[in-house]
């Protein structure tokens, strides 16, 4: 009975840990998609439909009588898109300030609970693998977690959490791409 409730609080432990490493890595992926990304402000878009008016009512002017206003039309679209490049350059450094800001966090808080994790399963089993799964890896896998029970190999918390990132890297990529 002992041996079943352990068991089942070692399986317990292992998908809590998985979860909760797919959650940062989920986390990380989202902020880097939004970084790429970035968000357009009002004031792009309305520079973006002044220039493209703008382009369209000094190419309706073919007359040479009205060269001249198609000339000073050309000049104010072409100053206006100077002014959107550097809009857009002033807040794609403030967002790229901002993400990496918020990634820099998400670095700590990850470091800061993978370190509460390995402390508190340091010399316990995290989950028990049957051998025959993983036969050439078992001594790597139970590194840290006690000697094998049986038929099983007892995972540590450090290849566990190894095992973990890789796979929800794998995941994420699958869902982000």
């Amino acid at each position: 009975m002992d041996e079943t409730i352990e068991e089942h609080g070692r399986s317990l432990a292992a998908t809590i840990i998985f979860t909760i490493v797919v959650a940062f890595q989920f986390i990380s992926r989202f902020i880097e998609q939004k970084k790429k990304k970035g968000s357009k402000s009002g004031v792009e878009a309305q520079l973006r439909t002044e220039i493209k008016q703008l382009c369209k009512e000094a190419s309706s002017m073919s007359q040479p009588s009205t060269f001249a206003q198609a000339a000073k039309l050309k000049r104010m679209a072409l100053a206006k898109e100077k002014d959107l490049a550097k809009i857009q350059e002033l807040h794609k450094k403030e967002m790229k300030l901002s993400y990496d800001a918020y990634l820099k966090g998400l670095t700590i808080l990850k470091i800061f609970t993978y370190f509460s994790l390995i402390c508190w399963f340091w010399r316990i089993p995290v989950a028990a693998i049957s051998k025959q799964l993983v036969e050439p890896f078992g001594k790597v896998l139970s590194w840290r977690a006690g000697s094998p029970l049986s038929d099983n190999v007892m995972v540590g918390i450090i290849p566990w959490l190894i095992l973990s990132t890789r796979v929800s890297k794998i995941i994420c990529r699958k869902v982000f791409n």
